[in-house]
């Protein structure tokens, strides 16, 4: 697509003139629909030129300030699938064209549109696992309510793709899926009168947190996508899912949501197994008034510990500006794993790597993040400033990178291994 995208670039100079339906359409459909389409997060749905005209002014605005689309690794610090970044060539080839007068074309020049596939992103899941009930916020601050959902699969399976939908985007602010075959989980579960139980930091009091419980999660901006073939994530046997969600209503009252989750099943054989390997740190304080202040987070990578890389979900809250993740080795040299130089706490991801990354033992992995607590962030929600430190609450802060990864020597990984942030 990339090299269709760059012929058109070429067209559009070789004609002279450039038109929605030979040049603008293709730009739109790879780098906007993901998003903008029925259903999804964007406002509005852009696959016609009457949407292009309609939303022409808004278009121009944020496409020429950069807020859309809204892709945030920095090119040359890892190289993601299904990046929908604008590169400037294509920038201002939509700006221009705008400003020339946005001249449709001819229609049969326009592309195949895009398959429909509703709100999974990868067609009908296998298995779609729902909240059991409709969950009624009830008050404005952080909410975090851990949901279980009991699986009735007679064996083990494996997902190569898990997409969650949800069900209010409006106060959905992320999710997290954990993994519990304790049966703890369904304990807690409405013990309070309403449906699930209150969690922070985890899956809740009580239920192991270890290297293989959190099967995956949502944030704004993440986009469904495959492992790689032979790489799935294990569900086990009798599992039930807890879907933590992170509620963040602000000032809206008697909100509702159900959101779910979609669970495709791996059809081909899976011989490595995708766990998620935090990069954390918890002990830092930010100053009250720091502007430029770094967050430092190592993860030492033990003897036969040797680790291939897919994927990578960066996190801060509102008070993040950068952050960066890099791979040390031995001898000195540095590799960049992902860099984000204008982080935006309302748009995040996990991204897959076009080519994987390989962690051998005694390489370090180091998290850089970097905050503004000053009355300079027009994001900071402390006024008066205050001292900022780890926390699960959206005015608190975190220094966190997952990696998601599988390991060489699988039959010596202890997938039970505790693990705590």
């Amino acid at each position: 697509m990339k090299l269709a995208l760059s012929f058109a670039v070429l067209a559009a100079c070789a004609f002279g003139q450039v038109t929605y339906t030979r040049e603008i359409s293709r730009v739109f459909q790879e780098k906007c629909q993901g998003c903008h389409r029925e259903g999804d997060i964007g406002p509005f749905v852009l696959d016609s030129y009457e949407a292009a005209m309609t939303w022409g002014e808004d278009i121009q605005r944020v496409i020429e300030t950069k807020q859309m689309p809204p892709w945030k690794p920095v090119a040359g610090h890892g190289e993601f699938q299904n990046n929908f970044g604008l590169s400037d060539e294509q920038r201002d080839l939509i700006l221009n064209w705008y400003r020339g007068g946005a001249p449709e074309g001819d229609a049969r020049d326009l592309p195949e549109p895009t398959a429909q596939t509703g709100e999974f992103q990868l067609g009908d899941p296998d298995v779609v696992l729902t909240m059991p009930q409709t969950y009624s916020l009830n008050r404005r601050g952080d909410i975090y309510r851990c949901f279980v959902i009991p699986t009735d699969f007679g064996v083990d399976r494996y997902t190569d793709a898990i997409q969650v939908v949800p069900g209010n985007r409006q106060v959905v602010h992320h999710v997290i899926l954990y993994l519990d075959t304790s049966g703890k989980a369904r304990q807690m579960d409405g013990k309070d009168g309403n449906p699930g139980y209150d969690c922070f930091g985890g899956p809740g009091d009580g239920i192991p947190l270890t290297l293989s419980s959190m099967a995956g999660g949502w944030v704004p901006g993440t986009r469904a996508a495959r492992l790689p073939e032979g790489v799935g994530t294990l569900l086990p046997k009798g599992v039930d899912v807890i879907m933590q969600v992170h509620y963040y209503p602000g000032g809206r009252t008697q909100q509702e949501d159900q959101t779910k989750v979609g669970l495709y099943f791996s059809k081909q054989e899976v011989n490595k197994r995708l766990v998620y390997l935090p990069v954390v740190n918890t002990s830092f304080r930010i100053p009250a008034g720091a502007e430029s202040y770094d967050v430092v987070a190592n993860f030492p990578i033990p003897p036969l510990f040797d680790a291939t890389a897919f994927l990578v979900a960066p996190h801060m809250h509102l008070l993040g500006t950068k952050f960066k993740l890099e791979k040390l080795k031995p001898n000195g040299t540095t590799e960049s794993l992902i860099y984000v130089d204008d982080w935006d706490f309302n748009w995040q991801g996990f991204y897959k790597y076009q080519q994987p990354i390989r962690l051998n033992a005694f390489d370090r992995l180091r998290a850089t993040c970097t905050f503004n607590n000053s009355e300079k962030n027009p994001k900071n929600p402390s006024n008066p400033l205050k001292v900022v430190r780890w926390g699960e609450g959206t005015e608190d802060e975190m220094c966190l990178g997952f990696l998601g990864v599988t390991f060489d020597r699988e039959n010596i990984i202890p997938f039970n291994m505790p693990i705590a942030f």
